[in-house]
């Protein structure tokens, strides 16, 4: 059966505009039933706005922030506003358009995001029909993953995580395809551009790049063109500022235009492959390219020299290994689906074979296995073109036209209908609520913007644009200074804790911002100090204090209990060694049943109410104390404490008002989060309380 080839350039331009807008708005109506589905939770509103749902989304409105309202002026990690396309185009459009921040914030993923529909529909016109890019965009702009990092309130940079590299695949295929001058300038542009609104993307831009001139010199090397654009596409990968990329690269575009006579072909072949070598070195590509694969790939206590401190990617959900059927359904939302997509890919590249192009995309994607599920987002519009072309290999046996294009939209249907299914199931909460937003807006009506607080990192860019207050380590800054800030708030010591925070706050401002950890033990440096023995003196022993120039507050959520053994885990550590110390009981429960005599906790935990007997799985263990917490309106805690066998090693805490329970040993009991914010003791020498609520409590550091 004689097999119908696909058209170029099927539709005019009339019909291709209305596809684009057909395909944006369906990504924008799909990305709108969160909206729906939040607009009547008044928890998750302020200032009359829906608020995001992304902690780092408050690191950009920070920026924005600092550049509209002149805040954060004392806050060294606060971006520039030209320092991140988000950033800029935030400002710009509070700037000149009637609405909010907040509201910019909230829907800007999903205006921007939803373009990636334009590249999808022409790479699809590009390879002879306009109609599968359109099928093709409809699955690629809501799939699992790409909606997950793009949807209304999901403020970062993802929104252009995968739609400008389908721009720059487009612009390279169209290049290779058409050999037309404007492509390789609009590829080499929005190449030189990328980086600042994706920086993270930076190593897959370099792969498509190599990519392009290996295919280019593989085929095309007799031809003069190839040279031209390979010079232009090395020039935008070269590690230099942005501005003299761009002006290079129009500069060199004229040339080739207007004067092309004038270059010889083997001053073009020298002068291409000296602007690789040159890209190479100033893009320092392969340190780069391994550094981002090993910090997924490798992950545990640092090595080297100086003192071990735990790493942070041990702890990053989204850097973990990851099954097989949890990558297909992030790339198209199903097993099948991203079957269909691979083969229609081996498809694809038998009948174009430039899509190889895409391979970087469909590679990265593939990496999530071992890198973590972040991965999957780049692989999503890839895997929806080539799906939809298999579709299209499928329907060329049908004679009827029209019958093979509704059995497309059916098997588009069919692609479409577990990642819709996701994303009305996907119910994503806002990063704050609105009493803990209260309690953040209070803090900002006290002090100013030199003030500093300390608290895990999850809260760090909320502090910052909430309560225009400083923080040691936030959700981009994970340093050594992460056992500073878990040792304030794990030590059983309040008084260690109370200077801590001061030395560690007074250090960092003095020393012009470096790591403060590494400034205290003099890290690697000759003379090192015994961490443990200067903590010692901390708790023991009289100290000389630096002198207070600014506040210094502990802000403690009760969110905190749900990660606080990964709190724990960043000093409970032997930094000599790298060591992990006996690792302390700390489990939160809100899971439990009540069962006559017995309380089940869950995870084979129980606990017997005749006599105090925790039983933990095989084990049993009699408990220390039970403590059963009240809350009145305040948050002020009444504690009722039952001492049971001063002898035991575990106590049991009821936190009456969340019906939750918490299991912990003596150093978790005595700790200061567990001290300040779950039974309200706090020595008052030490600490004043600020904000009490039932969510939130902050104190300020006294001396």
């Amino acid at each position: 059966m004689k097999k119908r080839s696909l058209p170029a350039n099927d539709t005019g331009t009339s019909a291709l505009l209305a596809m684009m807008a057909v395909a944006y708005i369906f990504s924008l109506a799909v990305r709108m039933i969160w909206v729906y589905q939040m607009g009547d939770m008044e928890a998750f509103h302020w200032n009359g706005q829906l608020m995001i749902n992304t902690n780092d989304g408050y690191f950009f409105g920070s920026g924005a922030q600092k550049e509209l309202f002149g805040t954060l002026q004392h806050n060294p990690r606060v971006p520039d506003w030209l320092s991140y396309g988000v950033v800029f185009f935030t400002v710009l459009a509070a700037k000149f358009t009637p609405f909010s921040l907040d509201t910019i914030m909230l829907y800007m993923p999903a205006v921007v995001s939803s373009i990636v529909v334009v590249p999808i529909i022409l790479i699809g016109r590009l390879y002879g029909s306009t109609l599968l890019g359109f099928f093709a965009a409809l699955i690629g702009s809501i799939a699992w993953s790409y909606y997950n990092r793009t949807m209304v309130g999901y403020y970062d940079t993802d929104m252009f995580s995968a739609m400008m590299p389908m721009f720059i695949l487009y612009f390279l295929l169209a290049t290779i395809e058409t050999e037309k001058p404007r492509y390789m300038l609009l590829a080499a542009l929005t190449i030189a551009v990328y980086p600042f609104l994706y920086d993270s993307g930076l190593s897959l831009v370099y792969a498509m790049g190599l990519l392009y001139m290996g295919y280019m010199v593989l085929y095309h090397r007799k031809e003069k063109f190839t040279y031209e654009s390979i010079i232009l596409i090395a020039v935008a990968l070269m590690g230099l500022s942005i501005w003299i990329k761009i002006a290079a690269i129009i500069i060199l575009f004229l040339l080739f235009v207007r004067k092309g006579e004038m270059f010889e072909e083997k001053k073009l072949y020298i002068a291409a492959a000296a602007a690789v070598l040159l890209f190479l070195y100033t893009g320092n590509v392969f340190s780069l390219v391994w550094a981002k694969f090993s910090t997924y790939l490798f992950r545990g206590v640092e090595e080297g020299t100086g003192l071990k401190f735990f790493e942070v990617a041990q702890t990053v959900r989204e850097a973990g290994q990851i099954p097989f059927d949890l990558m297909a359904r992030r790339i198209s939302g199903s097993v099948p689906g991203v079957i269909v997509a691979l083969i229609g890919y081996l498809l694809l590249l038998l009948r174009h074979r430039s899509f190889i192009l895409a391979l970087p995309l469909i590679g990265i994607g593939i990496f999530s296995l071992w890198g973590g599920l972040r991965f999957t987002v780049y692989a999503v519009p890839v895997a929806a073109i080539s799906a939809v072309y298999l579709f299209y290999v499928i329907s060329e046996y049908i004679k009827n036209k029209v019958a093979g294009n509704l059995l497309i939209a059916a098997l588009t249907a069919a692609m479409l209908y577990p990642n819709i299914y996701h994303i009305v199931e996907y119910k994503v909460p806002t990063v704050f609520s609105k009493p803990e937003v209260a309690a953040l807006d209070r803090l900002s009506k006290r002090g100013d913007d030199k003030d500093y607080v300390i608290t895990w990192w999850d809260y760090g860019y909320p502090i910052w644009y909430y309560a225009d207050k400083n923080t040691l380590i936030d959700g981009g800054k994970h340093n050594h200074d992460n056992f500073i800030v878990s040792r304030i708030l794990t030590t059983d010591s309040q008084l260690e804790a109370a200077r801590l925070s001061r030395i560690a706050v007074e250090t960092y401002v003095a020393s012009g911002y470096r790591v403060v950890a590494d400034t205290l033990f003099k890290n690697g440096e000759e003379g090192q100090i015994d961490p443990d023995e200067y903590l010692r003196r901390l708790r023991s022993e009289a100290v000389e204090m630096p002198k207070k120039t600014r506040e210094v507050y502990l802000y403690l959520p009760y969110r905190m209990a749900s990660i606080f053994p990964t709190v724990v885990v960043f000093s409970n550590i032997d930094l000599l060694t790298g060591e992990q110390k006996k690792r302390p009981m700390f489990y939160k429960t809100v899971n439990f049943k009540n069962r006559g005599d017995r309380v089940f906790l869950g995870n084979g935990i129980e606990l017997d109410k005749r006599d105090g007997t925790l039983h933990l799985g095989n084990k049993s263990a009699q408990l220390k104390r039970f403590v059963t917490t009240v809350l009145d309106k305040t948050g002020n805690v009444s504690a009722d404490v039952q001492l049971i066998n001063p002898d035991a090693r575990l106590s049991l805490i009821f936190l009456k008002n969340y019906q939750a329970f918490l299991i912990l040993d003596e150093k978790m009991y005595q700790s200061v989060f567990v001290q300040l914010f779950v039974l309200g003791n706090y020595d008052e020498s030490l600490f004043e309380p600020v904000l009490i609520s039932p969510l939130v409590k902050i104190f300020r550091v006294k001396i």
